[in-house]
């Protein structure tokens, strides 16, 4: 018998043994439920006792039910709830009635109806370093860390979390740097490769190993004699001019800042057939969630507090300087995450719409139906009730919600937040409802002020004030907005973040 033919016989033999052995160790647990996407929504409706839900609004002009853009209905509830009144009717006066009675009763409120609470049995997060390698980014050296937290699943065997990471941080500044985590796919930006003479050693190794596994292929190599299995990517010059803007990376590793990347879908799958699956599937051995534990977004926001615990750890990183930054649904998480994990020091929150910083009892583009119906999984179950036309409870809409976006940005204060959007010209929407995320922002700013910070330096009156023209900087205090002149990215407003977040942070690139 070939060695190769035995090696892959033991390797599955060992493969059959241990997948018996897990079959046997873990047959005292419950199989995880296997649902698609409208078996676990239309669990969570029988759950609340919803028989109907009102159809959410379409994005296509010709559709019957075409989301609104007449302001003259849009705003069908405009007073929000009062940020400087307590439930009780007291006033909040002071930063201690803030601190002790009215921001716990938002949070409380927000985790109950809107994103969901964590659970208390979320087990520890043990992170590795799995690979470290020195790179250039442009003209930048840095050092690249992938990093891999492993949940610990000794409590439900039957799932595995293994939530990625990436941090890269410039190595030619001296001590630790801030760092920006960002939600996305984390990959190294520049891996290093073995020089010609290594690269040589690894074909004349590959080639003996695919020779021995099968012979034939060695009449292809003597056809082909130069041929090289494995090759060098193409070298890219450091002192090249640079083709088009910096990308976003490249701003924070040239202003002195690194960057980590999380990937969000490796914390809780982006879709509710995943919702038995991930960190919630975990928590709930399995089982379908009830109507206030976590959704997708406070999951992956958990996902970035679990990361920052690590960043705490890092020698290169400044842990009293790391902000968190996402767009789109991503924006969403970032801004949930910065109003749950105090420990974050700023957040770039980008086009972020309905679930993110814009009003819920906004009728304007992308409605509380949609939230409800599609992308129910990103919410708490409770917060379905808000798009129930039909059920044991009633009807409900986003007028009777308790709290709104504004609350949320509240929860930031006083530390750094930065609202960006772009244009509907460029691609980003009105679909997002720009002026509903300015709304919320201007009515947060009283928080920020009763706290000693500086918000956007106008009034909070969010039913006067006007929202600027694009372009415009409102960077002059720890709650910022600017909406840029691009489409869906927060790209063109990083360099207008790294400066105003350096400077309130007092940090200054050595």
């Amino acid at each position: 018998m070939k060695k190769c033919t035995f090696l892959v016989i033991l390797t599955w033999t060992v493969l059959v043994v241990n997948a018996q052995q897990v079959s046997n160790d873990t047959g005292i647990y419950p199989p995880p439920v296997t649902f698609t996407a409208e078996e676990d929504h239309a669990n969570m409706m029988e759950q609340l006792g919803i028989t109907k839900l009102r159809p959410g609004a379409s994005s296509n002009p010709d559709h019957e039910n075409y989301a609104n853009y007449d302001p003259e209905i849009a705003d069908p509830c405009p007073v929000l709830p009062d940020l400087l009144k307590t439930k009780d009717g007291t006033a909040v006066t002071s930063a201690d009635i803030w601190w002790n009675k009215k921001r716990p009763e938002i949070a409380e409120e927000i985790a109950t109806e809107v994103y969901g609470k964590i659970p208390d049995n979320v087990p520890d997060v043990e992170w590795e370093v799995t690979i470290t390698d020195r790179e250039w980014v442009g003209r930048i050296p840095v050092i690249a860390k992938e990093v891999i937290g492993h949940v610990d699943n000794s409590d439900y065997p039957l799932i595995d979390v293994d939530i990625k990471m990436m941090l890269v941080v410039p190595a030619n500044v001296d001590g630790p740097v801030p760092v920006l985590m960002m939600f996305g796919r984390p990959s190294f930006p520049a891996p290093a490769q073995p020089p010609t003479e290594e690269m040589e050693k690894l074909n004349a190794a590959f080639k003996k190993m695919m020779i021995e596994y099968d012979p034939s292929v060695q009449e292809i190599f003597e056809e082909y004699p130069a041929y090289q299995p494995v090759y060098r990517l193409p070298a890219v010059s450091r002192f090249a001019p640079r083709e088009g803007p910096p990308s976003r990376t490249e701003e924070l590793l040239e202003a002195g800042w690194g960057y980590c990347t999380i990937d969000p879908r490796s914390v809780q799958a982006d879709n509710g057939a995943g919702i038995t699956r991930g960190i919630i599937g975990l928590t709930n051995h399995g089982q379908p969630r009830t109507p206030e534990q976590w959704g997708a977004l406070r999951a992956w926001s958990w996902g970035a507090s679990k990361g920052l615990d690590y960043l705490e750890t890092d020698t290169l990183v400044d842990a009293s300087k790391v902000g968190i930054e996402g767009v789109s649904r991503y924006g969403k998480a970032a801004l949930v995450t910065m109003a749950f994990e105090p420990r974050f020091a700023v957040g770039l929150i980008g086009s972020s719409g309905k679930g993110g910083s814009t009003l819920h009892r906004r009728v304007w583009g992308e409605a509380v139906e949609n939230l409800s119906g599609g992308f129910y999984y990103w919410m708490a179950g409770n917060f379905m009730k808000y798009g129930a036309e039909e059920a044991s409870f009633g009807r409900k809409t986003g007028c009777d919600l308790n709290v709104d976006s504004h609350d949320l940005i509240a929860m930031c204060a006083p530390r750094l937040t930065f609202i960006s959007y772009g244009i509907p010209e460029k691609g980003d929407a009105h679909w997002l409802d720009q002026k509903g995320s300015y709304m919320a922002t201007i009515a947060a700013g009283s928080i920020f002020k009763l706290l000693g910070a500086k918000d956007l330096g106008v009034s909070n009156d969010y039913l006067q004030e006007e929202m600027p023209p694009y372009n415009t900087d409102m960077l002059d205090g720890h709650l910022a907005w600017r909406q840029h002149d691009g489409g869906h990215t927060d790209a063109p407003n990083m360099k207008h973040f790294i400066p105003w977040a350096s400077k309130f942070l007092d940090y200054e690139n050595q």
